[in-house]
């Protein structure tokens, strides 16, 4: 019996030394979890210079601030079925939150926040039908991206006329669009500039490249100076366009967006054929965001609109193409956008009222 009772004290001794080392350091018995954060990209990559790229700095930043585990999964296709799968893999391997970009997520995360309850999104760029406490949707205000680009477009043109490509006619272009004609004509009716947008084009998809270089070829032939394109694929069709033309000599530009593109934009002297760039500060967001749930101030169950104040949406912070002119006039308008002292128009209706209120009589074009 003693030699038992021996044993079973040893046995308690080891089971109480395991336990002790399983300890979490704060002093309790409580397991303290690691955060984690993962990616699941659209049909880009991390390095494509648009959503997917700003999203990964966003979240390179917030995993070195605060100690988290990244990773992102690039599903096989632009499928919903396989950007579940992706999602399935990274809650399988523990990642409390994912961040999806762009519209088409937004199916795959309607049916995600039900299957994977446990675990929080981060839905950029879109909405999603039902949306439950675990999911952040992120929309940003293009249009006053869009109305600070047709401002520069308005002080920097010199014939008068300016042109739009958008991509699909879904409604994060269509308030690019829009926001840059309301631009245009508020530079004209406040700093007396004469510019038409004369031409306004849906391509219709965001990766026909060869579309975007006819397009803009188009528009160049009409003395169509500076181009604004929120189409993707699309755009990189018309900066190709836009290089082949500053090769010959010609005085022509490009407004990019989502990222700053000026790079995209480089020629072979170093000079770039990016005026400026309607960028949606991802990198921000999704940084501001990753933040808020590493402290457990996430919130869900809702749909974030990040704004000029709220620094999300805006020009690059170094624009080599822009006069000081232009620079004073662009801060003047983003000032005015921060101290809401412009409401610039993010549907047609509101564009038709602000076009008549600010006496913009441009060419019939319909936008």
């Amino acid at each position: 019996m003693k030699k038992l009772l021996i044993i079973v004290l040893v046995l308690s001794l080891m089971v109480s030394m395991v336990g002790c080392g399983n300890a979490a350091d704060n002093g309790t018995d409580e397991k303290v979890e690691t955060k984690k954060v993962g990616l699941v990209t659209d049909s880009g990559t991390i390095d494509d210079k648009s959503f997917n790229q700003g999203a990964w700095e966003g979240i390179t930043k917030a995993a070195e601030e605060l100690n988290l585990d990244k990773k992102y999964l690039q599903p096989d296709t632009k499928t919903t079925a396989d950007y579940l799968i992706s999602i399935s893999n990274l809650v399988d391997g523990d990642y409390g939150l994912v961040v999806t970009t762009g519209f088409m997520f937004a199916e795959a995360i309607t049916e995600a926040q039900n299957t994977h309850s446990d675990t929080h999104f981060i839905l950029v760029d879109a909405v999603v039908d039902g949306i439950q406490e675990n999911v952040t949707a992120v929309l940003f205000a293009e249009e006053e991206a869009g109305f600070l680009a047709g401002v520069a477009a308005a002080v920097e043109n010199k014939t008068g006329k300016v042109g739009f490509i958008g991509g699909m006619e879904i409604p994060p272009v269509q308030k690019f669009g829009w926001g840059f004609v309301a631009g245009v004509a508020y530079a004209n009716n406040t700093y007396e500039t004469n510019v038409d947008v004369a031409e306004y084009i849906y391509e219709g998809s965001f990766d026909n490249v060869q579309g975007g270089t006819a397009l803009a070829a188009g528009m160049y032939d009409k003395g169509i100076d500076i181009i604004f394109t929120a189409a993707g694929g699309v755009g990189g069709g018309a900066i190709n366009e836009a290089k082949a033309r500053k090769t010959e000599g010609d005085d022509v530009y490009i407004i990019g967006v989502d990222v700053d593109q000026y790079e995209h934009g480089l020629m072979d002297d170093g000079s770039s054929v990016i005026l400026t760039s309607a960028m949606k500060r991802v990198d921000n967001v999704v940084y501001s965001l990753i933040k808020d749930y590493a402290e457990g101030n996430i919130k869900g169950g809702e749909v974030v609109v990040f704004d000029v104040k709220a620094g999300g949406v805006g020009l690059p912070e170094n624009n080599p193409n822009l006069s000081a002119d232009a620079i004073t006039k662009i801060e003047e308008a983003t000032k005015n956008l921060e101290e809401s002292n412009i409401n610039v128009p993010n549907t047609i209706e509101d564009l038709t009222n602000f076009l008549n209120e600010n006496n913009y009589s441009g060419s019939e074009v319909q936008y």
